[in-house]
């Protein structure tokens, strides 16, 4: 997707040589037309296939799983890293690690909102060693319901999420591939 690539190139801030900082326009400050088009773009490369919901994991997938969900008329469900006071515990849950954060979290949804005739499409901000893509799609799997596709606005290649999720039979599509990062500076694939 250039208008996505253009925009972290502009934007986007190497830390490290392994962490890509986006928070001007994908997750702190959200750049509302650029998500638009995002939206518009996942539902077009998921157009065959049958969606009844959409999946997320709070907080920075929510943006992008809700303009896709605007353009293919379903609802959004978002995995929830904290209990509230006032969770059931009619619950699916599952361990995620973040690479970013180096912290695991268990992440929730309330059985209420995932039925076994869902069809669900996983949503995410990034990609990078398949841990909170896999970990919803235990969710999906807990209720019993259908994983129809992985949507990844940027996907770290260089790290082994895509093989990850490739090898547990996913359809995966990410708008953009990261092959590395050298000088402070992205290279795609």
């Amino acid at each position: 997707m250039e208008l996505l690539k253009q925009k972290i190139k502009a934007e986007g801030r190497v830390l490290n040589n392994s962490l890509l900082k986006v928070d001007s326009f994908l997750n702190q400050q959200i750049d509302a037309e650029l998500m638009v088009k995002i939206g518009e773009e996942f539902a077009r490369r998921f157009a065959g296939e049958t969606i009844t919901k959409i999946l997320t994991i709070e907080s920075s997938g929510i943006a992008v799983a809700l303009t896709t969900a605007i353009v293919l008329k379903v609802p959004v469900v978002f995995a929830r890293k904290r209990k509230t006071a006032i969770e059931s515990t009619d619950l699916y849950s599952t361990n995620v690690y973040s690479f970013t954060k180096k912290e695991t979290n268990e992440v929730t949804v309330a059985k209420r909102f995932l039925a076994e005739t869902d069809k669900i499409l996983i949503i995410d901000d990034f990609l990078a060693n398949g841990e909170a893509a896999l970990g919803l799609a235990k969710l999906v799997a807990q209720a019993g319901a259908e994983t129809v596709g992985i949507g990844i606005v940027i996907e770290k290649s260089f790290q082994p999420g895509a093989e990850k999720v490739a090898a547990a039979g996913y359809h995966l599509e990410s708008l953009v591939r990261i092959k590395s990062f050298t000088n402070g500076q992205v290279d795609f694939l």
